[in-house]
């Protein structure tokens, strides 16, 4: 197993929390379903509707966004200009930026797997509920499922916080969550002048604070009873028709029509992807053996996470693997070599 903390040689286990990475955007997902689910939410709505202000391509400004487009990472947007925005900046004037934006696809025509698509999730997921985005998952998510999880630390008990993962890179150096039992001072990207008041923060205003891209705090068991809930077509957290238009399809590789990340990304639904597709091109079997199973990958600060489930079989795996270096060797698949030899066993 190795270890959660390698300075304390605290030895890991499947009940200690990590930053799962891009696996959160899965989580956030079923936070948008929940609101979907109570007709607080419209996958095919503007959601300048919910933002109060327009958010639209300029290249294309007669074509409305919707929650469907930046789920399935075919908004049009992409994170050349970054998508961490910072305690007193705002998503609207981050997506003024020019350079947010493809200028060469028309909304809904082309995939992008673009990180920035999550953060105006997150604030429509505010702007509907009058919440903060990290207690709005609690609330949606988190406590119905009884997970001990979290964004970002802010609502996972103290008893999760003094298990936290310490993710580090290839070298040993330490990258996130060197918590030694006690939680960040300040859980989001500070301001400018270093400043971290949330007292005034309004919600919907920059739902990038609490990483729903990234920053899902979360064990394997935990992480696999989402799977469970999932392969068991929601078990009354969503209905089977909610878990069925996560998982789309939504977004096919055609050879044209999107950018596979040298074959990473194939078939995409809302935040759920799907292995292992059938297409020249296509790299997205880590598991060797052609199987079709949904899920999400993560990749982060060392890390390389998944959930995956085989819907046909009635199994599934949430792993994650530590300190591997930028530049890992490469597997059969797109995946990494460290993620084969975990999913290959």
């Amino acid at each position: 197993m190795g270890y959660s903390d390698p300075a304390s040689r605290r030895i890991a286990t499947a009940d200690d929390p990590v930053r799962i990475a891009s696996v959160s955007k899965l989580v956030t997902a079923l936070g948008v379903m929940r609101l979907v689910e109570e007709g607080k939410l419209d996958l095919d709505r503007d959601v300048s509707d919910w933002l109060g202000w327009s958010l639209r391509n300029p290249g294309f400004p007669d074509v409305p966004i919707t929650l469907r487009m930046l789920l399935s990472h075919q908004s049009s947007l992409t994170d050349d200009a970054d998508y961490i925005i910072p305690l007193g900046e705002t998503l609207e004037g981050w997506v003024n930026n020019k350079r947010v934006w493809d200028a060469g696809h028309r909304p809904g025509s082309y995939f992008r797997y673009t990180n920035l698509n999550f953060p105006v999730v997150a604030s429509v997921m505010e702007k509907a509920s009058g919440e903060r985005f990290d207690r709005l998952m609690a609330r949606l998510v988190f406590t119905p499922l009884s997970l001990d999880a979290c964004l970002n630390w802010t609502t996972c008990s103290d008893a999760a916080v003094a298990r936290a993962v310490v993710l580090t890179d290839g070298q040993g150096n330490v990258r996130r969550d060197a918590l030694k039992g006690v939680r960040p001072a300040c859980p989001v990207v500070p301001a400018s002048d270093g400043s971290c008041d949330l007292s005034s923060y309004r919600p919907g205003t920059n739902g990038a604070l609490f990483s729903p891209h990234g920053g899902v705090r979360i064990s394997m068991l935990n992480l696999a009873r989402i799977g469970k809930m999932i392969l068991h077509g929601g078990e009354g957290f969503l209905s089977p028709a909610s878990i069925a238009t996560l998982i789309g399809p939504e977004w096919r590789f055609d050879g044209k029509n999107g950018e596979t990340e040298k074959g990473f990304n194939c078939t995409f639904g809302l935040a759920v992807q799907t292995l292992a597709t059938t297409r020249a091109g296509c790299r997205d079997d880590p598991f060797g053996d052609g199987f079709r199973r949904i899920g999400h990958a993560g990749e982060a600060y060392g890390l390389r996470s998944g959930l995956w489930i085989d819907r046909t079989n009635g199994t599934g795996i949430a792993f994650f693997v530590s300190a591997i270096p930028d530049d890992a060797p490469a597997g059969q698949s797109a995946f990494t070599a460290a993620e084969e030899a975990v999913l290959r066993r």
